[in-house]
């Protein structure tokens, strides 16, 4: 019994080689993007950021900070992928849509906020920790929609933070988790690797 999803997940493997000439559309780009913000994130509080990296201008600008690796100038596009310090703050704007939409009662949104506000307020490392799993959430979801187009990715975590922080402009609240570059992949790809047996990952308690 065969599931789409499953093969996609299973047959993806990071890309080494992309067609340098081939080209991403804003619209692809923006639905990258839109399928990345579906993934889960803590209260809601939708703590991202993503960066497409695409001119050559703004490529060459990138490549020295991410140790010149193939990808950043040979693929479509090269997401910066930035997670936010957990803000409780912004929990009454983020939960509005859902009260607006009837899903969530207006009583509850507090119900929310304060517990958030515990967990991170006086807790920078809670608050960086966060913004390292949103951005993670967001880029796998963009992961597996790139290769159920038929494109190839390659997540990197090989970059110099603070530069990606000065030329990029990103914010005091902003991490830059990863980049990730998407495109269209030539021959010389590898499948995918290999995985340790699940006997050897998986506890039962």
């Amino acid at each position: 019994m065969s599931n789409a999803v499953i093969e996609c997940i299973l047959s993806r493997s990071s890309a080494k080689y992309y067609d340098p000439e081939a080209s991403l559309s804003d619209e692809q780009i923006y639905e990258l993007v839109r399928i990345g913000t579906a993934a889960p994130t803590s209260f809601h509080l939708q703590n991202w950021r993503f960066i497409a990296v695409r001119t050559p201008e703004a490529k060459a600008k990138l490549s020295p900070i991410a140790w010149g690796q193939p990808p950043i100038t040979e693929a479509a596009v090269t997401f910066i992928i930035c997670g936010q310090l957990a803000d409780a703050s912004v929990i009454p704007e983020r939960l509005a849509p859902l009260v607006k939409a009837g899903v969530m009662p207006a009583t509850m949104v507090p119900e929310w906020e304060n517990p958030a506000r515990g967990l991170y307020m006086d807790h920078p490392q809670r608050q960086r920790d966060e913004a390292m799993r949103t951005g993670t959430f967001g880029a796998a979801a963009m992961i597996y929609a790139a290769r159920s187009m038929g494109l190839g990715s390659t997540p990197m975590i090989g970059f110099d933070a603070d530069g990606v922080h000065r030329e990029f402009g990103l914010t005091k609240n902003e991490v830059p988790v990863m980049l990730l570059s998407i495109g269209v992949e030539r021959a010389g790809n590898w499948a995918q690797k290999p995985r340790r047996p699940v006997a050897e990952v998986l506890n039962f308690v």
